[in-house]
């Protein structure tokens, strides 16, 4: 996989589920909100099934009726909890290794999140990898939006083909977003989406960071 990664000159990044391992903390959160309603609760193999953007979709599967409280409420609720015990999480083990064998291959890097960008490029400093990327590219609310628009934004201020970059990622709306860039995908199934819901997209899917070795 590092021999096709240096035919591009920029990898654009995702955060969550992609470089930092959080589903298990997701599912720890989403099965207290859960509870506290009287809704059933999930696995993470369930999760993976059924999370999905734009996470209003997701919230429907899961049972929350936005006519008893609303979207607003419940991220307000969520996303509390889950940045007080973010730091509880850690990269997926080869996270730092990739990120450094491809700098050195002189291919620079970004990151391209649905999280609300102040907090992004705090935890990233927090765990110590602000270092590999030119540019760190957030949203600026919590609730998890579409990263179409920022996506087309920076290949347009990459000032590079879309042919030369590569976006990784752990979802469909990462696929998506690379389209709509006009870039290729690479797809990693231990995040937050399962490998047989990105198996069907014609992206190329691997199972985890070990594969870029």
């Amino acid at each position: 996989m590092i021999e096709k990664i240096s035919k591009y000159k920029h990898v654009t990044w995702d955060w969550n589920g992609t470089l930092i391992d959080d589903v298990w903390l997701v599912v720890e959160i989403m099965n207290k909100m859960l509870k506290k309603r009287n809704l059933p609760k999930i696995d993470a193999k369930k999760y993976r099934e059924i999370f999905d953007f734009p996470v209003t979709k997701y919230y429907i599967k899961l049972g929350f009726d936005f006519s008893k409280e609303s979207f607003e409420e419940l991220t307000v609720e969520f996303i509390g909890e889950y940045y007080a015990r973010f730091n509880e999480c850690k990269l997926f083990d080869e996270a730092e290794e990739v990120l450094k064998k491809i700098r050195d291959r002189g291919i620079s890097q970004s990151i391209l999140s649905a999280s609300k960008e102040d907090v992004l490029t705090e935890k990233i400093k927090y765990y110590g990898i602000d270092k590999y990327f030119s540019r760190i590219i957030g949203l600026d609310n919590h609730y998890a939006e579409s990263k179409i628009e920022n996506g087309k934004k920076w290949i347009e201020e990459l000032n590079l083909s879309p042919q030369e970059v590569l976006l990784i990622g752990d979802t469909i709306h990462d696929y998506d977003v690379s389209k709509h860039m006009g870039c290729d995908c690479l797809l990693i199934a231990n995040g937050h989406q399962s490998y047989e819901r990105l198996a069907k997209l014609g992206a190329e899917v691997i199972n985890s960071l070990k594969e870029i070795n």
